[in-house]
């Protein structure tokens, strides 16, 4: 079987040496150059964006704001399944299920940066069938842990666990000043780091995630409640944000001493 990845950026790479095992992989991309290189390392082939080939399969990796185009773009190539990995389920999914309703159609999210596979990888199993049992298989067999979700919970998910979170981190950074190693706690230090990582990326998919998900207005108000409640409102605030602790955690002693 092949497989044509339409996106040769990192999560296209990484998708396509993911599926190498188990499909003959094609790139097509905007720039030649970037889809030969990412062909070359698979043993694969480039093709252009407008191929008149068809494949088995057809995976979309391509910016969040590209991805209805490119499934209306490319349907009449998938002869038997799409797949995406944009990192949005909803507007995929619809428009998988308006221009290929009759064949396998699968929404996958892989939870990290190509560079930190393997990891957890959300799924929307909308169509399934041999084909994307064999995709699927593919990213399991890598190490990864696949766990099927539906497009509203994951769409939700990320306002928490992307928006939100890029937010809190790129704010702590913009707020900070600048100040010695020597003085660094356990909790700034962790934040440093965090902040080391989001910013390593890429701005313009940082961009399109704080545009597809809310999540930065809600960081940003619990920012203004603790900035303005008084030593009882605080406290309580305190405990309120105690209680979205992960289970794990709920076993820690509480009253550890100083503040880190």
């Amino acid at each position: 079987m092949e497989v044509l990845v339409v996106g040769a950026g990192a999560m296209g790479r990484w998708t396509g040496e993911t599926l190498a095992t188990a499909f003959d992989v094609a790139f097509a991309d905007r720039d030649w150059a970037v889809a030969s290189a990412a062909a070359d390392a698979v043993d694969g082939r480039a093709v252009a964006l407008d191929t008149t080939d068809t494949f088995d399969a057809v995976c979309l990796a391509v910016p969040i704001s590209a991805i209805e185009d490119a499934v209306a773009a490319h349907a009449e190539r998938a002869e038997r399944a799409m797949i995406d990995v944009t990192g949005v389920m909803a507007a995929p999914v619809d428009a998988m299920r308006e221009h290929l309703p009759d064949r396998e159609r699968v929404s996958l999210h892989p939870l990290f940066a190509p560079a930190n596979a393997p990891g957890n990888v959300a799924a929307v199993v909308d169509a399934d069938g041999p084909v994307t049992d064999v995709v699927l298989d593919a990213v399991a067999d890598a190490d990864n842990r696949v766990f099927e979700t539906d497009p509203a919970e994951h769409d939700a998910a990320m306002e928490t666990v992307q928006a939100g979170a890029h937010t809190a981190v790129l704010a702590y950074a913009l707020a900070a000043a600048d100040v010695r190693e020597e003085f660094a706690t356990p909790i700034s230090r962790a934040l440093s780091e965090l902040v080391e990582t989001v910013t390593d990326g890429t701005p313009r998919v940082y961009r399109e995630i704080q545009e597809s998900f809310e999540g930065a207005d809600a960081v940003a108000e619990a920012a203004r409640r603790i900035a303005e409640a008084d030593a009882d409102a605080f406290e309580a605030l305190y405990e309120e944000a105690g209680q979205h602790r992960r289970p794990a955690a709920r076993g820690d002693d509480p009253d550890r001493g100083d503040a880190q």
